[in-house]
């Protein structure tokens, strides 16, 4: 444990600051500062002897969050990244963009603030890459096997890691010019710059996996090719097909898809010339959707200086406290402000679309909302509680359905969930032997800390089935939703 009596003695939650709005919506940097290295230190020592720390309960990569908060606190961060890689292949990846299941389950939460968690585990990582604590790890010896890894998504990532370290041959084939799936092109920058994600594939390259860009699976190279030329395949092509809003007026001009609009912004940020570029500039943008896809919109629109910004959200607003349905150590729906909401903007809750009505020309110019209520826990239209608001762009961002069926899961011939998803065993192998799927493509979607933890087991499972046995560490995952084919 870290320091004995921190939680009493630092009784304050402490995070670094954002940079001032006016400053940071004119760049595409990180919103955070650097914290003080001694106020990092005092705040790991905020963690308890709890004696059962409920943190390893929320989170499903199993972080030894305890064991690391104590290097923290010591300022070892040698012991710190090492008892953080155990877990995790990209902590720099989760301390930035997870949620952070495990603080919602702290044990100090129950009554004062929880241990702030992710900024430390950000932390750790970032001394220990400023230090030269995370050199490349190439295999002692190669097994002669070659596994394929289709996307190079987290999950992806994660399974090429860890089966290439094992010694096995790794290919990620990834359709994009560049590999990261939406580490790269659904990220925006102030929340994760690239040159984060990049210094990472650095460290996979030395290790020996091979990146093969700009090659569309299904198409140019055929699911049936790639499996006569690899011992396996992995499928880890995330959930891409988004949950549209089918109502009068969808096919006005300026509607479009967030997955559309982040990775051209994303292009251009990285200085890519993206022709037809999707903008907010001197627009009125209305954002469909209160997740984090829609925080990301929200933040790139202000940096594209939208005229205004309205986020819209089908649910009522949360509370500021825990709904007694909600009990610790689980993950409660509470009102949080991310650093784009902090930035301007309207969030408004309990609406649903009922319309786009359009221009002359077309165009998308304002839509048509009602008032919606709760009945039986599904929003029922408020009669007579309707009205307008302008729009000359609007973004969905309203979650996604599944994989694309067609292409490599087609020609593969997997079999599906009625859910759409990948099926697979207990190992991750889906219906045809010696192809596996792992991340969103199985699970749904998800966040990136679960595909991670996927991307590990999954990893588990190709070794074993490649060489009889595997020595890979492998998340325990919890039966939350059905595995098996």
């Amino acid at each position: 444990m870290a320091d004995p009596h921190g939680f009493l003695t630092t009784r304050q939650r402490e995070l670094p600051a954002r940079r001032p709005v006016p400053v940071r919506i004119r760049d595409w940097k990180e919103v955070y500062e650097e914290q003080e290295r001694g106020q990092i230190e005092r705040q790991a020592g905020r963690c308890m002897d709890c004696g059962i720390p409920f943190c390893h309960s929320g989170c499903p990569l199993g972080n030894l969050i305890p064991e690391w908060n104590t290097a923290a606190w010591r300022g070892d961060w040698a012991s710190g990244i090492e008892l953080l890689h155990a877990t995790n292949n990209f902590p720099e990846f989760t301390g930035r963009l997870c949620p952070a299941p495990c603080e919602t389950a702290c044990v100090l939460g129950i009554n004062q603030p929880a241990v702030t968690i992710k900024q430390i585990e950000v932390t750790t990582i970032e001394k220990a890459f400023e230090e030269g604590f995370v050199p490349p790890l190439p295999p002692g010896r190669l097994s002669g096997k070659t596994v394929a890894v289709v996307g190079s998504g987290p999950a992806g990532l994660a399974v090429a890691q860890q089966l290439t370290r094992a010694g096995h041959t790794v290919a990620v084939f990834e359709r994009d010019d560049k590999p990261g799936g939406l580490l790269r092109y659904g990220i925006p920058e102030f929340k994760m710059e690239k040159a984060v994600l990049d210094r990472r594939l650095h460290q996979m390259e030395a290790e020996g996996t091979r990146f093969r860009n700009g090659v569309d699976i299904g198409t140019m190279i055929t699911g049936r090719q790639l499996r006569d030329r690899y011992d396996a395949v992995v499928l880890t092509i995330g959930s891409t097909v988004p949950r549209d809003l089918t109502v009068p007026g969808r096919g006005l001009a300026g509607i479009h898809q967030a997955m559309e609009y982040l990775p051209q912004s994303n292009r251009a940020c990285s200085g890519e010339a993206v022709e037809g570029q999707i903008l907010a500039t001197d627009r009125d943008v209305v954002v469909i959707g209160g997740g984090d896809t829609g925080a990301d919109c929200i933040g790139t629109a202000h940096r594209q200086r939208a005229r205004s910004v309205t986020s819209l959200e089908i649910m009522p607003q949360p509370g500021a406290e825990r709904r007694e349905d909600q009990p610790w150590p689980t993950y409660p729906m509470l009102y949080r402000v991310a650093g784009a909401h902090e930035e301007g903007g309207e969030r408004v809750y309990a609406v649903s679309t009922t319309e786009f009505l359009g221009d002359a020309a077309g165009r998308v110019s304002r839509l048509r909302l009602t008032e919606v209520t709760l009945l039986d826990g599904r929003p029922q239209p408020i009669a007579g509680a309707e009205r307008e608001i302008p729009s000359q762009l609007v973004l969905l961002a309203m979650g996604f359905l599944g994989p694309e069926a067609s292409g490599v899961i087609e020609q593969l011939g997997v079999e599906l969930h009625e859910r759409s998803t990948v099926a697979r065993d207990k190992n991750f192998m889906t219906s045809v032997p010696g192809v596996f799927v792992a991340g969103d493509a199985g699970r749904g979607q998800s966040l990136i800390v679960w595909a991670i933890a996927e991307g590990r087991a999954a990893a588990a499972g190709v070794d074993a089935w490649l060489t009889g046995s595997s020595a890979l560490p492998r998340p325990i995952m919890p039966t939350d939703r059905p595995l098996t084919v």
